[in-house]
This record gives C-alpha cells, sequence and structure tokens, in this order.
C-alpha cells in the first residue's frame, strides 16, 4: 500500500486536499481508465511524507502505469463516486439502504425540457384545448395554461403519483383542467378535439431517486419498474422467471445490450433474483473488467430493457402515434419528446407515416447548451412535432 496525500485542482485554483490508500496491484486493472480522468496532474501527487509520488512508487520503469493506477482511483473517488465502486476483484456494489433517505428529496417534481421550443411550436393560443398525455409533475401542463388565455388541458398519466403531484400543482386552474389517471395507449382519444398533445416519454427523476419503485440500481429495492403500480408484471417476474433465450433477446432489443447473452447466463446461474443492487451485481460479473469501467454503468442497458419490457413501453407508444392524431382538430399539433433511440426511431417513422399528419421538424430539436447546463436530464431529448392535415 502507498499513503498518496494529492491536491484536487478547479479553475486553476486549490479545490481541496485528500489522502487515499493506493493498492500497488490496482495498477495493471485501472490504467485503462486514465483516458477518463480529467485534469490529473502528477505532479500535484505527494507521500505523506512530501516526496513526489513518482520519486516513491519503485521502479522508474513502473512509474506510468502506477500513476494511471493513481488517475483511475482519483477518477473513481471524486468525478463519479455514486456510479461505480471502487475497482476490486470481486467488482462488489456497496449498497447505500442504509444511508437515511430524504423525503423532502422523492416528492414528484418535473423539470420541462425544451420548454420554449414545445411552447412555440405547439403554438398555444387563447381558448384552445390541449392533451398533456405524459403530466408527469405537471411542468409542461402549466407552461401551456400560462401561454394564453382560458386555456383548458386534459392531463392523463399513468402512475398515481404523478397525478396526484400534478394535481396539488396546478391547483389554482380548477376546472380548466380535467385528470384523467390511464396509460396513453389505452385512453380513449376523443375525434377533432385538441388543438395540440404534448407526451414527454421516458423515466423521470423522481422514480430513479425512489428507492421502492425499483427503477435504480442505486439504491437496494425489490425489482418492480412499474409506472402504474395496478398492473402485475414486475421486473422481478421477467428476471426471475422468463427463460435465458427469452431474457438474452429482449436486452439485446430493449437495451441494445451486445453482451446480452453472456449477462442472461449468468442471471440464470444467480437467479433467484429479488432486488436491484443484486442484479446489477449479477451483471457486472458477467462482463470483462474493461467493460465494467466504462463511460456507463455495464447494468444500465439491461436496467433500461426491463423497464421497457415491464411497462410495454414501445408498443403504447405505437399505440399513441397511431391514434393521436385522429384527436386533433385540423392544424392541431402533436409533440412528442423522446430520450433514446429506440424511442426516436418510433417517433420519427410513425409521424412520417401517418396519413393524418404532416411533418414540421425534419430534423429533431435538441436542447441549447444553456439548457444543458441547467437540466442534465435535457441532454439527451429530443423533439419533434406534426400537424393534422386540414
Amino acid at each position: 500500500m502507498v499513503c498518496l496525500s494529492y491536491k484536487v485542482w478547479r479553475n486553476g485554483n486549490r479545490h481541496r486536499q485528500r489522502q487515499l490508500l493506493l493498492p500497488r496491484g490496482d495498477a495493471a486493472r485501472t490504467s485503462l481508465a486514465t483516458e477518463r480522468t480529467a485534469s490529473f496532474n502528477p505532479a500535484t501527487v505527494r507521500t505523506t511524507g512530501g516526496t513526489p509520488a513518482s520519486g516513491c512508487l519503485g521502479n522508474p520503469s513502473n512509474t506510468l502505469a502506477q500513476l494511471c493506477a493513481i488517475s483511475a482511483v482519483l477518477y473513481y473517488k471524486l468525478v463519479q463516486p455514486l456510479q461505480y465502486p471502487m475497482p476490486n476483484a470481486q467488482f462488489k456494489m456497496k449498497s447505500d439502504s442504509q444511508t437515511p433517505f430524504n423525503l423532502e428529496a422523492s416528492t414528484f417534481s418535473h423539470i420541462p425540457v425544451l420548454r420554449r421550443e414545445v411552447i412555440e411550436d405547439l403554438a398555444v393560443h387563447p381558448g384552445g384545448h390541449y392533451l398533456d398525455a405524459t403530466v408527469g409533475g405537471g411542468g409542461h401542463s402549466r407552461l401551456i395554461l400560462e401561454a394564453a388565455e382560458n386555456v383548458y388541458l386534459t392531463a392523463i398519466d399513468q402512475d398515481e403519483d404523478a397525478l396526484i403531484a400534478a394535481q396539488k400543482y396546478l391547483a389554482e386552474y380548477g376546472e380548466r383542467v380535467q385528470f384523467v389517471h390511464s396509460n396513453f395507449a389505452t385512453y380513449k382519444f376523443p375525434p377533432s378535439t385538441f388543438d395540440g398533445i404534448i407526451a414527454d416519454l421516458g423515466v423521470s427523476s423522481y422514480h430513479l431517486d425512489t428507492p421502492e419503485r425499483g427503477f435504480s440500481f442505486r439504491h437496494a429495492a425489490n425489482l418492480d419498474m412499474r409506472m402504474d403500480q395496478r398492473q402485475s408484471l414486475t421486473a422481478a417476474d421477467v428476471i426471475n422467471e422468463w427463460d435465458e433465450g427469452e431474457l438474452a433477446d429482449i436486452f439485446f432489443k430493449y437495451g441494445e445490450e451486445r453482451l446480452s447473452r453472456r449477462i442472461a447466463r449468468r442471471i440464470v446461474e444467480r437467479r433467484p433474483l429479488l432486488t436491484t443492487v443484486a442484479l446489477a451485481e449479477a451483471i457486472a460479473s458477467a462482463v470483462p473488467p474493461k467493460y465494467r469501467y466504462g463511460r456507463i454503468h455495464p447494468a444500465t442497458r439491461v436496467f433500461q430493457a426491463l423497464r421497457i419490457v415491464v411497462n410495454d413501453e414501445l408498443k403504447s407508444l405505437e399505440t399513441l402515434i397511431e391514434q393521436a392524431p385522429n384527436a386533433l382538430v385540423p392544424g392541431g399539433k402533436i409533440a412528442i419528446i423522446s430520450f433514446h433511440s429506440l424511442e426516436d426511431r418510433l417517433v420519427k417513422h410513425g409521424l412520417r407515416n401517418s396519413p393524418l399528419l404532416r411533418v414540421l421538424t425534419k430534423k429533431p430539436i435538441t436542447a441549447q447548451d444553456e439548457e444543458i447546463v441547467n437540466n442534465a436530464r435535457s441532454r439527451s431529448a429530443k423533439l419533434r412535432i406534426a400537424e393534422r392535415k386540414e
């Protein structure tokens, strides 16, 4: 072991000084992460005695490899402490289930993405009637209601928590807002009713930050992932009851996971897997070391695939695109915000192939730099808009 003290620099100034114990053997395992370590300056790394690190790490010929280990450890300690545990042979994931949960932080809130673009392109006008097909916390709905006088809104969501939060957030608008507890795929669209429809797809921060909903491997919780708590199928049912081939297929199709077969094999070997952390550990143990320490956690794509399957997200989206245009008045617009390529591909082709719609966006509208700085979730948002033909 080598005891190191090091300085962390930010904008040219020393930000903090910290210490860590670096196992010599980590050099071989962690050198691949060096290129991802931001602004690592070997000159700022010193031993507790004040001697430059390169003078105390043994044979000078090994200095580069050892500095690689240092930089990788700094990366894991400072840059992504929540996503990645410290490197070790077993790749054990530490559960933070013992950490007191912040109930205030779990309150359903929604920062609407592409807010200016949505309102401008929907062309909200006084007395109009609009549909928010994924009301969430009510962010986009409020923008629509504020955009013009006497606007009426129908707000639907399959998540009861979201609907309750939206009712409180939009309470001041009274009877101008009608709330419907429903998945947009099962909603009965009234013909020629709405001047505009908005759908903001994907999982919210609330779902990821609420452990008991079982969407995230950052918290130890039961494998659930149901947006609508009334449905019976959970992620645990899929993981523990579906056969290996089915699991591999959904990981590849809905998560675009190229190691789907080896991951599915490991899951079957370790079943039953009942918690998010247990599943994430099984996935991580199935992939090569360099894959474990990549840009994203190795369980990310599998968790996406499970969420899509449990909530039948892509089939629901197809139904929305098929039925919603008939609910628009002539000249009415539909705006759909997607967050990954599978969704965006469906939206792109679905709007283009609808006989009732004229596509207004040849390319998707994306967030500007200023919005991305203020709301990181907007980075992957893609907005496509179409208009009901006269």
